[in-house]
């Protein structure tokens, strides 16, 4: 089911008793849940996260019958972490979240439930780790079959770049301003088509605008950090093992003139933050950034999710190695007269062979 699909069942007033978000969408996750939200009371909200709580747990919740509301909408994050141990196990020796979670079990009690829902009661699941392609493909169809009692499965796909400009298009005329179409296309392809992203920053754009056009120059001035995500999506190519797209944004970063050393340096610190996190076992965006406020480092929550992210795709031996071949490239980066280019796409080749 697309999110459009189930955006229109929930105006309709047919929302399933239980839905599984599938995939790492920001933005329309964020629609659905503001859709779902306008069903119910304030009151009758609740979110549960399975790195704390067994499935068990929470479909007792759900049994239970609220005094003050004959509709609830409960919110699981972490659906992954429901999975059985073994089983993430044999899949993955490395892959330690899934093996370490409060709610890792059995999924025998949700198809009991779904037999005989409690009215008026939405779950909604929440699988955003895995991505629809490479090696990530084979941990979302563990997940998608672990929950196969719940027919009702949105897949939260990433917007193609040309959809994300239409998307994006809409956005800028809803918020009454103008913007150049080159400054458009530069803004996409900066932020690597996040539409989650783009939608932030055309909310930024729009209160700056005033009566004039955005221009190159203004999306250079305001979005400081967009080299930045540029980078992250080479890093989430990386992860996914999709060797033309790391070397596409290699190419888009040296059109831009990225000074590449500098590139490899943030590269660096992703994947050092990241292996930080795996081995301090934390569970989520919100864990990461408060686990490194607390060491000392200043952290936004996008990074933090920029981090929790390359958790998800590398496992330690991956992240090390990493690590070892980022040495090298840099100790190739300080040679004599070295090509940057070249040391960035050995890089890229021996990280994802």
């Amino acid at each position: 089911m697309t999110p459009a699909q189930f955006q229109a069942r929930v105006k309709k007033g047919t929302v399933p008793p239980a839905t599984l978000l599938l995939g790492p969408e920001a933005y329309e996750r964020r629609r659905i849940k503001d859709a779902l939200l306008g069903t119910v009371p304030a009151d009758a909200v609740s979110q549960h996260d399975l790195a704390e709580l067994t499935l068990a747990e929470i479909l007792d919740d759900a049994r239970s019958l609220s005094l003050f509301a004959s509709e609830r909408l409960i919110w699981i994050v972490n659906a992954e972490l429901a999975l059985p141990r073994a089983r993430a196990a044999a899949a993955d020796d490395e892959e330690g979240d899934s093996a370490s979670a409060a709610g890792g079990g059995d999924a025998a009690p949700l198809a009991a439930y779904l037999k005989d829902p409690t009215p008026g009661v939405t779950l909604v699941f929440e699988a955003i780790r895995h991505d629809f392609e490479g090696e990530d493909k084979r941990k979302q169809d563990r997940v998608r079959k672990f929950y196969a009692a719940i027919p009702d499965v949105v897949e939260l796909e990433k917007y193609a770049p040309q959809e994300a400009r239409r998307e994006a298009e809409s956005l800028i005329r809803q918020a009454g301003f103008r913007m150049d179409p080159a400054a458009l296309d530069l803004l996409i392809e900066a932020l690597g088509a996040e539409i989650a992203r783009v939608a932030v920053e055309i909310e930024k754009l729009s209160l700056f605008a005033g009566n004039r056009a955005i221009g190159v120059e203004d999306i250079a001035a305001l979005v400081p950090d967009a080299r930045a995500t540029t980078i992250f999506a080479l890093v989430n190519a990386l992860g996914r093992r999709d060797r033309a797209r790391a070397l596409g944004i290699l190419d888009t970063l040296t059109r831009e003139g990225e000074y590449l050393p500098l590139a490899l340096a943030f590269l660096s610190t992703q994947f050092r933050m990241a292996l930080v996190a795996r081995e301090a076992g934390l569970k989520s965006s919100q864990q990461i950034q408060g686990h490194f406020s607390r060491l000392g480092v200043a952290m936004w929550g996008s990074r933090a999710e920029q981090v929790y992210q390359t958790v998800g795709k590398f496992n330690k031996p991956q992240l090390e190695r990493a690590l070892g071949l980022i040495y090298k490239a840099d100790k190739g980066l300080r040679d004599a007269r070295p090509d940057d280019r070249i040391v960035m796409e050995t890089f890229i080749m021996e990280l994802v062979s």
